[in-house]
C-alpha cells in the first residue's frame, strides 16, 4: 500500500513582496540608492524610502542608522516590531495589491511619456492631488506617462518600486476638475501593459481608508496581497541594544 510523502515543514522562504523596499533597492534599482551592510535607502532626491534587509536582525538596524543621520524621519512600510531606541509614528494602514489575469494592459494613445522636462508639472500635480511622495529625480525609477487637457498635464501615473519579477504601479493622480473621466484607469492599464511586456507583473499600494481607489484596482483585476503599514519612522541618536 502506497504511503503519503512526510509533511514538508521547512519554513517558506520569504517573497519578495514581503520587503518591497528592500528587494527594489537591493536589487534592480540599486543605482539609485545607498547600501550599507545589510540597511538602504534611496537616494534623497529620489524617493524617501529606507529598509533594512530583514527586521528581525539588529546588525540590520545598526546598519540602517550607520547610514542615516541620526533624529531624521523617513517613510517606512510594513508592521515589523523595532529594536529599542527607534520609534515609529503612527501612520496609516495600507494594502498592497497584486495584478491577477483579468488585469487587461492596454495602451492608451492619449497617455504621453514623461521626461524630466516634464518634472517641474509633474511636481505640482502631486501637491494637487496628494498620491504619495513624489521627488525631483522619483522619474529615474521607471516610465511615467501623462495625460494633458489644451497642453496642461491633468492625470498622470508610472513606474516605483521594481523588485525583481515585478513593478509597482505608484503616482496615480488626476486633477479634481477632471476626475470621473476614467484617466486614472486608463493610464494604469497603459503602465500595466509596458510592465507586462517586460515579462514583469504590476503590483501596487493604497491606503485602506481610500475605499475608492481600493474599489478601483480591484475591479481592474488587482487583487488585495496583504495588509501592510505606512509609518514614519525617527532614526535614534543612539540605540543601544542594535548598534551595541
Amino acid at each position: 500500500m502506497a504511503t503519503s510523502a512526510p509533511a514538508d515543514d521547512r519554513p517558506l522562504a520569504p517573497h519578495v513582496l514581503d520587503n518591497p523596499v528592500w528587494s527594489a533597492l537591493s536589487g534592480p534599482q540599486r543605482h539609485l540608492a545607498e547600501v550599507t551592510g545589510r540597511g538602504g535607502r534611496f537616494l534623497a532626491d529620489v524617493a524617501p524610502f529606507v529598509a533594512v534587509a530583514d527586521p528581525a536582525d539588529p546588525r540590520a538596524w545598526a546598519d540602517l542608522a550607520a547610514l542615516v543621520r541620526p533624529g531624521n524621519i523617513f517613510p517606512l512600510t510594513g508592521g515589523a516590531a523595532l529594536p529599542d531606541g527607534w520609534a515609529a509614528r503612527p501612520g496609516l494602514e495600507g494594502v498592497q495589491m497584486v495584478a491577477t489575469p483579468a488585469l487587461r494592459g492596454e495602451a492608451d494613445p492619449q497617455a504621453e511619456p514623461l521626461g524630466p522636462a516634464d518634472v517641474p508639472e509633474m511636481l505640482e500635480l502631486v501637491a494637487r492631488t496628494r498620491p504619495g511622495p513624489f521627488l525631483p529625480r522619483t522619474i529615474e525609477l521607471g516610465a511615467y506617462y501623462g495625460v494633458r487637457d489644451r497642453g496642461r498635464l491633468v492625470a498622470m501615473a508610472g513606474e516605483r518600486l521594481r523588485p525583481p519579477g515585478w513593478t509597482e504601479i505608484s503616482a496615480v493622480c488626476t486633477d479634481e476638475r477632471h476626475r470621473g473621466q476614467g484617466l486614472a484607469a486608463r493610464l494604469v492599464r497603459h503602465v500595466a501593459a509596458g510592465v507586462r511586456a517586460r515579462g514583469e507583473v504590476p503590483f501596487l499600494h493604497a491606503a485602506s481608508s481610500n475605499t475608492g481607489a481600493v474599489r478601483l484596482y480591484e475591479s481592474l483585476g488587482f487583487t488585495r496581497r496583504k495588509a501592510t503599514f505606512f509609518h514614519s519612522l525617527r532614526v535614534p541618536a543612539a540605540a543601544p541594544d542594535a548598534l551595541g
